[in-house]
């Protein structure tokens, strides 16, 4: 019997959403303070996944200035009805909740649809008798008497004017009395029953999902007496697959179950670098409920494959060589770009960024286009053509938590000569690992890591790499030291830190490479 190995989407791709179109499926996941946001991914056999783009691509769609790298963009739902894409989401740090729509999920999206509605995490469900319904979770309205004392609550939605109306609803606080954060939720009508599926108990060690039913969409909703259906939480802190949770439903065309959600793969003690990642598990019905992962209960690495023709999606080489006009949709910036700090056309072959006064260590758009780390043992490598000029002129690899936490890699003046220099931010503290003096216009540069042990690498020719430090502690690229909700991202970057510069750094090519 042929399997397929968990997570279908390695790395950061936490709270996916899906939907199917015929035979087709669409796949969305959360992307925070990253740009572009909403990275949209297709499948016709569940298994294999093909980005397409991103929903929100225009800085029109996406104002992110300023915030954190944990806020930006929660838990989107993708949804079609009637021959029009919806993804619905929220901007934590601008604007609130808001709809786009498409004829194309490969795009484009229309500009946001502002919503008049508290909390976060909404959804939409399409009714048949052609009404259409938000639900998403807000703090329960009589005043939150604990943290997280919050409720999935329902309003109509009108397709024409894209605004919410009529009477606003309360209709579920979670299975467990007094459970903290009841988000995540989405309605699906079975067999003549109102299906809301949640999570709950926060986005940690304890996360779950629960489901509840009606009769009728405003309630009132019974608990499956079985929940929570999904939780790691009673298999302790050594388990491998850790804060199970977020999970939306697809029938497919054969009328088979599957459910997609987030968990972590924890290594080097209870740590999460890459951040949540997107799982998939089969799902079996019993006595009006859903029964995940039937027979073992819990969420597995492996499952046999769904009963749909298998449809390999093109393998994305594992060197980028910048010798295309746009970036790989893989590609991302911290925040909404507001001026070009990058060029693939200025140097035909090599990526360029422009060094500016913004660093990594601020909440601004730095020169830095990154991609998220996918596996726990990697190998990342480039070659830069780079001479800092002035004293702080920068450029190399940086890989990073956020603006507090991350190691930054780098070719720089020291206002005596020019070094390379290891980094490392550790709760805003920078500290300087080490550092060599090179005379050099261009360098190779490695970084490779063994779970949480770190190893960095240069070299003028190819031929020479030569450690520069081994034995780092990578846990600080983990959550679990910096805080948030977002994986690791590693990538090239460039700055003058802090002063205006004509200088530019040229990339030729990036590799990364799974050692897993």
């Amino acid at each position: 019997m042929k399997t397929f190995q968990n997570p279908i989407l390695p790395g950061f791709y936490p709270d996916p959403s899906i939907c199917r179109v015929a035979e087709d499926y669409y796949l969305v996941t959360s992307s925070f303070a990253y740009f572009p946001g909403v990275p949209i991914f297709h499948s016709r056999d569940l298994v294999n996944w093909q980005q397409i783009g991103h929903v929100l691509d225009r800085p029109s769609q996406l104002p992110l200035d300023g915030q954190g790298v944990s806020r930006g963009i929660f838990a989107p739902t993708i949804r079609f009805h009637n021959g029009v894409y919806y993804m619905i989401t929220t901007n934590v740090g601008e604007g609130g909740n808001f709809v786009v729509t498409a004829t194309n999920p490969a795009g484009p999206w229309s500009d946001p649809y502002y919503l008049d509605a508290p909390g976060i995490d909404p959804s939409l469900f399409f009714d048949d008798d052609g009404k259409a319904y938000y639900h998403g979770t807000r703090p329960a309205p009589e005043g939150e008497k604990y943290s997280g004392n919050w409720e999935v609550w329902l309003q109509e939605f009108d397709l024409e004017t894209m605004t919410l109306v009529g009477e606003a609803i309360g209709l579920w606080r979670g299975a467990l009395r007094d459970v903290i954060w009841p988000e995540g939720p989405h309605i699906y009508k079975i067999d003549g029953y109102y299906y809301l599926m949640i999570s709950e108990a926060g986005t940690g060690h304890h996360h779950a999902v629960s489901i509840a039913r009606s009769e009728a969409i405003t309630g009132p909703y019974v608990g499956n007496p079985g929940n929570p259906i999904m939780t790691h939480r009673h298999l302790g802190k050594d388990y491998p697959i850790v804060n199970v949770g977020h999970f939306d439903l697809v029938e497919t065309q054969n009328g088979e179950w599957w459910a997609i959600g987030l968990a972590s793969r924890i290594y080097g003690g209870y740590y999460r670098n890459l951040g949540r990642e997107t799982f998939l598990l089969p799902v079996k019905w019993e006595d009006g409920w859903p029964i995940m992962s039937p027979g073992t209960g819990k969420l597995d690495m492996s499952y046999p494959i769904p009963q749909l023709p298998e449809t390999k999606s093109s393998i994305r080489p594992a060197c980028e060589h910048f010798d295309e006009d746009k970036l790989d949709f893989s590609w991302n910036f911290l925040r909404t770009p507001r001026e070009e700090f990058f060029s693939l056309s200025e140097r035909p072959g090599y990526l360029r960024l422009k060094l500016r006064p913004e660093a990594i260590t601020d909440l601004a758009v730095p020169s830095f286009v990154g991609r998220r780390q996918q596996h726990i043992n990697f190998a990342a490598s480039t070659y830069m053509e780079f001479i800092p000029t002035n004293v702080g002129e920068a450029a190399g690899i940086v890989l990073l938590q956020n603006d507090q936490y991350n190691f930054q890699f780098i070719y720089t003046n020291n206002g005596d000569s020019n070094v390379i220099r290891l980094v490392k931010y550790e709760d805003g503290k920078e500290e300087v690992l080490k550092e060599v003096s090179v005379n050099a216009s261009a360098l190779y540069l490695k970084v490779e890591a063994y779970g949480q042990d770190y190893s960095f690498y240069y070299g003028v020719t190819s031929k020479d790499y030569q450690l520069f430090i081994g034995n780092v502690d990578g846990r600080i690229l983990s959550t679990d030291v910096a805080g948030g909700f977002v994986g690791t991202e590693l990538g090239l970057y460039a700055s003058a830190n802090g002063k205006s510069s004509t200088t530019t750094a040229d990339f030729d090519w990036f590799e990364y490479l799974g050692l897993d």
